[in-house]
């Protein structure tokens, strides 16, 4: 069992500060400075209002003695007194508006501290330093004038990234034919399997408004992923994470019901800006795609295990796939704002040469709970928060790279076993 940690808020900073520095480094070096801001201004923030506070007592004892002296007929020592009192007044509005513009810049550092890592989370800040947990399959060996899929998918007319680009623009492909068919047949395979794991399905909104955005962690967007719809100020959803996991914001629960799993296909939306190159060719990254997402909403103690059957959940859909896959434990640099600890799963490509990435499955403790004001009421009768975990199970895009150009043949491209009794085929000829 994985010990838990505590929760990152503002007592904890204070009273653990070199642990939480050194864990947050683990993430980014910044982070540890942003820790040592952030106590800078609490301190000036407490001073303040320390000062705000004896002003205010200074007035009200002066108001008291004013009244004492207007009742003695001593009219010209009240007035004496008002002035100074006035004088207290005027000091304590800018005391007031320092402690306010104190608290904002407190807050807007925090707000941008991520979640500390969990302790077994290996140290690094790039994808080369992530740690490979596991292997399942074989590298299978294509035939001579095997293609990537790009290529396949221009043979047998299956995407049609012209076309989309047309209608909307690069990175929006249109599915076709047989293209899309596969496409709805691993929806709703995944689905099946993830109901059939006891996860009940739900059919969220494509769009988010900001409080939901920042309950989840993409908010502020630091990356700037998000597409935003600014006439409306909603978000179209990266990933059915944040709406799914939104139903619980603001919300007791009962602690007999946890945990509670729900499943949910969404098309994902992400700007990815900046990605460019020979590596996010054809389905490598899109501005969207399709996803079916896992959550659970879980008790503390619970929740790693908990993540264990996630992942052997994943793993069970890529072997049903009959893909090569390996699990990688992503080290601090590389994980995501609000996860604790992240695994990474990814296929092997065997046209291209390289492994792609396919789901994360990831536990993030209590940090989205924090921001939801997601709660359970424990046996002692009082609210604490839960845990929330999600994973991709699974991210369709780079599952159809590579189970297109893993199974070409010169004959045609073979549809896995278990997608057969969806799409109604068994050959892409």
């Amino acid at each position: 069992m994985r010990k838990r940690k505590d929760m990152l808020t503002l007592q904890y900073l204070r009273d653990n500060t070199q642990e939480a520095k050194d864990r947050l480094a683990k993430k980014h070096p910044k982070h540890a400075d942003a820790v040592d801001a952030v106590l800078k201004l609490d301190e000036e923030g407490r001073k303040a209002k320390s000062e705000m506070e004896k002003n205010q007592s200074e007035a009200n004892g002066l108001a008291k003695k004013i009244g004492e002296l207007m009742k003695s007929g001593d009219r010209e020592g009240a007035e004496q007194l008002k002035a100074q009192t006035a004088l207290l007044k005027e000091s304590g509005k800018g005391l007031e508006e320092r402690s306010k513009q104190l608290e904002q810049e407190l807050y807007d550092i925090l707000v941008t501290l991520p979640n500390m890592p969990h302790d077994s989370v290996p140290v690094g800040q790039t994808p080369e330093e992530n740690i490979t947990v596991f292997q399942h399959g074989e590298i299978p060996a294509l035939h001579d004038g095997a293609v990537p899929h790009w290529d396949l998918i221009k043979k047998y007319d299956l995407i049609d990234f012209e076309l989309g680009s047309k209608i909307t623009g690069a990175g929006f492909p249109v599915y076709k034919g047989k293209g899309a068919r596969l496409q709805r047949a691993m929806i709703n395979f995944f689905l099946d399997e993830a109901i059939k794991a006891g996860y009940q399905e739900v059919m969220p909104p494509l769009m988010v408004n900001a409080d939901s955005g920042f309950g989840t962690g993409q908010l502020p967007d630091k990356e700037g992923q998000m597409y935003h719809v600014t006439v409306d100020d909603l978000y179209l959803i990266p990933t059915a994470e944040v709406p799914i996991t939104n139903i619980y914001r603001d919300v007791i629960l009962k602690e007999e019901d946890l945990p509670l799993k729900n499943v949910g296909y969404t098309p994902c939306f992400r700007r990815e800006a900046g990605a460019w190159g020979a590596h996010v060719r054809g389905l490598n990254r899109l501005h969207q795609f399709d996803k079916v997402e896992i959550v659970q909403i879980a008790h503390p103690d619970q929740s790693y295990a908990i993540l264990d059957e996630m992942v052997i959940h994943v793993k069970g859909l890529l072997e049903k796939l009959e893909l090569p896959y390996r699990i990688l434990h992503l080290c601090g640099g590389d994980m995501s704002f609000s996860s604790a600890l992240t695994y990474d799963f990814e296929t092997y490509s065997a046209a291209q040469g390289r492994w792609l990435e396919v789901s994360s499955t990831s536990n993030f403790e209590n940090f989205q709970a924090n921001r939801l004001k997601c709660r359970f009421k424990n046996k002692e009768g009082k609210n604490q928060l839960v845990h929330t975990l999600n994973g991709s199970a699974l991210a369709l895009p780079r599952i159809l790279a590579t189970m297109l150009e893993n199974n070409q043949t010169a004959d045609g491209i073979r549809i896995p076993k278990a997608l057969v009794p969806y799409c109604g085929f068994d050959m892409i000829q």
